[in-house]
């Protein structure tokens, strides 16, 4: 099943990246770059760059014009993000390709990859939350805590990848289809963002 494979490497790349914990580290990818295992260690790679870049700007003692520079870094890694979203569900499609749906096929509220994205998420939380119950510098309330959080997050980590794999095998077989809308982010676009474009006037 996709999940069991997709969680596996999300747990790598999250492992590979704290080998050296650093933002800027550059990523070595082990899977061939035409494979969609590539596809998903790039994208949890680039969850958690993202996930220490914003550790970083909340800190409440940074600079406002570093604060500014890492939101603006932010903001193009979440564009990566997006892309390579975009990227896994150009493979779905094409995998899917010759699947005819059937009369009573029905969308589903997302597609394959956004749906893979919150696992991707949800492997950084885990990570995260499961580090928080190893520290020694806090008391045993907070370890608790931690604990029960942890134990909620891997019930959800076991309910999406049942739901990913149901939808893929749905999808297969024809009795959903997939229906993927570019994001449209107008923000990033000098046309389309009135503060950019009106600079031009």
């Amino acid at each position: 099943m996709i999940s069991a494979i997709a969680n596996n490497i999300f747990q790598r790349a999250i492992e590979d990246y704290h080998r050296y914990d650093d933002i800027d580290h550059p990523m070595e990818n082990p899977y061939d770059s035409q494979s969609l295992e590539h596809l998903l260690y790039l994208k949890c790679w680039i969850d958690t760059a993202q996930w220490h870049m914003e550790d970083v700007v909340r800190n409440p003692d940074i600079a406002p014009e570093e604060g500014l520079n890492w939101k603006r870094r932010i903001d193009k890694q979440n564009q990566v993000r997006t892309d390579t979203v975009e990227y896994i569900d150009s493979y779905y499609l094409q995998q899917f390709h010759d699947v005819r749906a059937k009369e009573h096929a029905r969308i589903n509220t997302e597609s394959p990859a956004w749906a893979i994205d919150r696992l991707s998420i949800l492997a950084l939380k885990i990570y995260h939350m499961e580090q928080e119950t190893k520290r020694t510098d806090v008391d045993q309330a907070h370890i608790a805590s931690c604990q029960s959080k942890l134990e909620i997050l891997l019930e959800q980590r076991k309910d999406l990848s049942q739901s990913i794999d149901e939808l893929l095998t749905d999808i297969a077989s024809g009795d959903k289809y997939m229906k993927v809308y570019k994001q449209m982010k107008m923000y990033n676009d000098p046309s389309l963002n009135p503060v950019l474009y009106g600079k031009k006037q």
